[in-house]
């Protein structure tokens, strides 16, 4: 008999249980541990359940939060998480509950979604396109190159997670820079390590302007890793340098998410030698690069509506295509972008249902167009490796256009 299968929003009195279960069984939380960490997590998150035979067995989680485009403050739908029990692997059930919790997302008016991913190709088929390479760098805390010695710092703990949070939405951000709304997820974030640790500064008022949050599981010599950093100016940014620094005499090697816009290897010492040396060691030192997240455009008019380019303007026809229609049910009352359009890309944005046939012609999926638009790579070079064309003059209008500054998300999810 075949199971019976119902996607729902998620109920935490009913599925609480369950989905911490399947928790566990991705390895995402350790049997009884984190139990007021993953609660805070689901119930701060817009979710979605599948259930099968009146079970949850697939939970799907999205956290409201917004996107810096260039200057605007665009909501985002974050996709924080997606785990199938180990009953219903390689069913098609994690795609068509993602899908239904996109959907939700673009009826309720979110034009734009983010996702990060355990592998590429799997959310490919909804839609999503690959984000810029991410860069994190492992070093010893020795070799940082500082201005100044940093001022005592305050200590930091889970009880301190409303100023962390605060702190974390004013920090300085760059174009692609995502964050999260609800302060319960950063202090869900700060429950997960049991020996995370804070270290920061507070202005004469109390309010916390700067600080590190960090993670380890050998205390005594590292690595370390620091999950965040938020800072507002250029002195903040480099007293955490300093203050890093500072923890030297005992700890080996921190790993750091390199900052929008900035390159950390310009403030190590010869970090080629030091790479070459650890080699073989436990406290190797690095930069590594991944894309390790990928976006997606749920409603392109509204999408463009709030685009402000600094060039332009460039007049397309669109024609986009939408993997997303075949995880959803037919009935489904959102299926996808795709369509053809009449598409502007300048100082005012827009995008209109219909096709001009006095206008070139841009076919692309709806992967490959979102990662144009934030500008993860040029029109030209999209064409080359993903589904993307158009003629040679309408690219090189389109490289123009949308040539942005590196986009880096700042916030990992």
């Amino acid at each position: 008999m075949e199971p019976t299968v119902q996607i729902r929003e998620y109920r935490s009195s009913v599925d609480g249980e369950a989905c911490r279960r399947t928790w566990t069984e991705s390895g995402w939380v350790d049997g009884a541990k984190n139990e007021e960490a993953f609660r805070l997590y689901a119930e701060s998150a817009r979710s979605v359940v599948c259930v099968v035979d009146g079970s949850a067995e697939c939970f799907v989680n999205i956290h409201a939060g917004t996107l810096r485009y260039l200057e605007a403050e665009i909501p985002l739908a974050c996709v924080t998480g997606v785990a199938t029990s180990r009953i219903v692997r390689r069913r098609g059930l994690a795609g068509r509950t993602t899908a239904k919790a996109l959907a939700d997302e673009a009826l309720a008016g979110t034009p734009v979604a983010a996702i990060g991913v355990f592998d590429q190709g799997f959310y490919d088929r909804l839609g999503f396109g690959n984000g810029p390479y991410e860069t994190w760098c492992t070093f010893d805390p020795a070799q940082l190159l500082t201005r100044s010695a940093p001022r005592t710092p305050v200590r930091l703990t889970s009880e301190d997670w409303e100023a962390a949070h605060a702190n974390r939405l004013e920090r300085y951000r760059g174009h692609g820079a995502a964050t999260i709304v609800s302060p319960q997820l950063t202090r869900a974030d700060m429950l997960w390590g049991e020996k995370s640790f804070g270290l920061g500064y507070r202005d004469e008022t109390g309010h916390l302007t700067h600080h590190i949050w960090c993670s380890t599981d050998k205390p005594r010599r590292g690595p370390y890793c620091v999950d965040w950093m938020a800072f507002r100016t250029r002195e903040e940014f480099h007293e955490l340098i300093a203050l890093i620094h500072s923890l030297a005499d005992q700890v080996h090697s921190i790993e750091v998410h390199e900052p929008p816009g900035l390159q950390l290897q310009d403030l190590l010492r010869q970090p080629f030698k030091g790479r070459r040396v650890t080699e073989a060691s436990p406290h190797v030192q690095r930069m590594s690069s991944s894309a390790y997240w990928q976006i997606r455009i749920l409603d392109l008019a509204a999408a463009l509506a709030t685009t402000h380019l600094p060039a332009g303007p460039v007049r397309c026809n669109l024609d986009l295509a939408d993997p997303i229609e075949g995880a959803l049910p037919q009935d489904a009352p959102w299926r996808g972008v795709a369509g053809s359009y009449v598409v502007t890309l300048g100082p005012e944005c827009s995008a209109e249902r219909g096709t001009d046939p006095a206008l070139p012609t841009l076919r692309a999926s709806v992967n490959a167009f979102s990662r144009a638009w934030l500008g993860v790579r040029s029109p030209t070079g999209l064409s080359w490796t993903d589904d993307l064309e158009a003629p040679p003059d309408l690219l090189k209008e389109l490289d123009r256009v949308l040539a942005l500054p590196a986009p880096a998300s700042d916030w990992d999810y």
